[in-house]
């Protein structure tokens, strides 16, 4: 039976961070991109992205913005982080308004898959904590609930938050990923260094054709192009294998976009993939 899979990009929120987080290399200063001790002149800011996909055999939504909460104080839903990431979210902007504009309920969605565990990715769990199945990786899930600096883990109290594994195959830069419906067409890639167990994803059509959603393992086409890292990684060994690896995939024929998270080049679209059972 023939179909297809629809790709929706969405932005839900903006954060405003120092230059010195998105291109680590860029800066001498190893502590640039926490923005102490710099000025407002180096501040900028960047989309946050979440991506709805419309897939035969399930609605899936990778990763889920801010919280509506951080229109009334982002103190109150960032605590110290506020230091770093100042988020800012437009009316009409979180993911439960765009679902509801786009004509979905929480509860459609069969599958959230949170890339990884920081605040701009996972703040806004609690707008769809009815999705039937919530999804981070083992190594995510670990490293999220023991580090309290780099992680709020108040995000997902009360979330029914489950963990996959990733398996040995000949994907990534690690060779590990999760296939999430058996048959190719999504597939869980462990991409580590900003996060322990950051996970991008492969979405392939039945022309072999795909799209790579990289999430933050580089922060903009730039990062990619040039195998920049992000100034926050937990290990500067994994961070460069990662976006090289996504530099190289960018490369291959069979890809027909690669997108990471931030990239403020990077617009609000549709895009469409082929799908036969």
């Amino acid at each position: 039976m023939s179909s297809e899979i629809k790709i929706y990009i969405l932005h839900t929120g903006l954060v405003k961070v120092d230059r010195g987080l998105p291109f680590h290399e860029d800066y001498r200063n190893p502590m640039a991109y926490t923005g102490l001790f710099r000025s407002q002149k180096n501040k900028i800011l960047l989309p946050v992205s979440s991506y709805l996909i419309e897939h035969p055999k399930g609605l899936i939504l990778v990763d889920t913005g801010w919280n509506e909460l951080v229109r009334t104080s982002q103190w109150a839903e960032l605590g110290l982080q506020v230091q770093i990431n100042q988020a800012y979210l437009p009316a009409g902007w979180s993911v439960r308004e765009q679902l509801n504009e786009l004509g979905f309920k929480v509860t459609d969605i069969k599958y959230l898959i949170l890339s990884h565990l920081h605040s701009d990715h996972a703040s806004g769990l609690p707008l769809v904590k009815d999705a039937q199945n919530i999804l981070v990786s083992e190594e995510e899930w670990q490293a999220a609930n023991h580090d309290k600096l780099r992680y709020i883990p108040k995000m997902w109290q009360g979330v029914n938050v489950k963990t996959f594994k990733f398996n040995e195959t000949q994907l990534g830069p690690a060779h590990k990923s999760f296939d999430l419906f058996d048959d190719g067409s999504v597939q869980l890639i462990f991409t580590p260094g900003h996060s322990r167990g950051l996970t991008s994803m492969l979405i392939t059509g039945s022309d072999n054709k795909s799209v790579l959603l990289a999430s933050d393992t580089g922060y903009a086409k730039k990062s990619i192009i040039e195998r920049k890292t992000p100034g926050v990684a937990v290990s500067r060994k994994w961070a460069p294998m990662s976006v090289s690896w996504v530099n190289q995939m960018s490369h291959n024929s069979q890809i027909i976009e690669t997108i990471v998270n931030h990239d403020p080049e990077t617009s609000p679209k549709i895009i469409t993939l082929p799908y036969e059972e």
